[in-house]
């Protein structure tokens, strides 16, 4: 029996191995295309550079506009990702903690969403979004992405919260807490490794995201990464430096690439322990 089991877990390392060459593989040929020139990249695009071009870096940077770019992405990814987490956190503890009516058919309806694609709802958020005058703003691509709940971190969350043993908050009632005060002071600390969890997800989705900067920002110095690398690969039609536009690609992936890095444990421990606790 210790046999197949060894043999068994073989498989599944050799399965693992593979599968996670497919995901490094193209991030290792873009890294080592982006330091060569482009008649060599012509030429042979699996050939290793002969000398490293460090300067289509420099050159990505200046020419894609990056610093505009990430500027404008650090005030949109930041601002929403600090409302946005605290008022996911703060749904999550409505809906799990506080006892009022109707709060079961709030929960079927949220459920209910789960089978509703988020792109149906694009043409009515744009419609109130431009009668708003909140188009071509980063200001309202934040409270859009506020206000537009995620039942899956709602789900997380409030699996988590639900956890926690409710003679907290009877003892701090003793004690004369508000809600708020009782939330703040005792939800938040004991919820904060799947609150970070959270933080984490939203972060990359929201560093990641096109679709609705896309759709809302027209003005080309108002741009997230992900729409100004998007306009960079369509001028490629017209000058074919892909080498450029390679090292663009990664200069825009070290942001997520790090907070991953730094931050894996938190994902790890707080997904495992709102699952489980939940």
């Amino acid at each position: 029996m210790k046999e197949r089991r060894s043999y068994i877990d073989l498989i599944w390392w050799l399965v693992l191995i593979a599968w996670s060459l497919t995901i490094l593989f193209p991030i290792v040929w873009v890294l080592y295309e982006s330091l060569k020139t482009n008649p060599e990249f012509f030429q042979n695009v699996w050939t290793l550079p002969d000398h490293p071009q460090w300067m289509n870096y420099k050159k990505a940077w200046l020419n894609y506009n990056l610093l505009t770019a990430m500027l404008n992405t650090l005030y949109y990814v930041g601002a929403s990702l600090v409302i946005g987490t605290f008022l996911t956190a703060l749904n999550a503890y409505a809906l799990t903690r506080i006892e009022f009516k109707g709060r079961k058919f709030i929960w079927g309806m949220i459920m209910l969403s789960l089978f509703l694609p988020g792109i149906n709802a694009l043409i009515p958020q744009y419609i109130l979004m431009r009668d708003l005058h909140l188009t071509n703003s980063l200001t309202g691509l934040i409270l859009l992405n506020c206000l537009g709940e995620s039942v899956f971190f709602l789900m997380l969350l409030g699996g988590f919260m639900r956890s926690l043993p409710r003679e907290l908050e009877e003892s701090g009632t003793i004690d004369g807490a508000s809600i708020f005060k009782m939330f703040i002071r005792i939800i938040v600390p004991l919820s904060m490794p799947g609150i970070v969890t959270v933080a984490i997800f939203k972060f990359i989705g929201l560093y990641n995201s096109f679709l609705e900067p896309f759709i809302y920002l027209s003005d080309s110095s108002k741009y997230t990464i992900g729409v100004n690398i998007y306009h960079a690969n369509m001028l490629m039609q017209y000058t074919n430096d892909w080498v450029t536009l390679f090292a663009g690609v990664i200069i825009t992936m070290i942001p997520s690439v790090l907070v991953f890095m730094f931050f894996q444990r938190w994902i790890m421990e707080g997904a495992t322990l709102g699952s489980v606790k939940g």
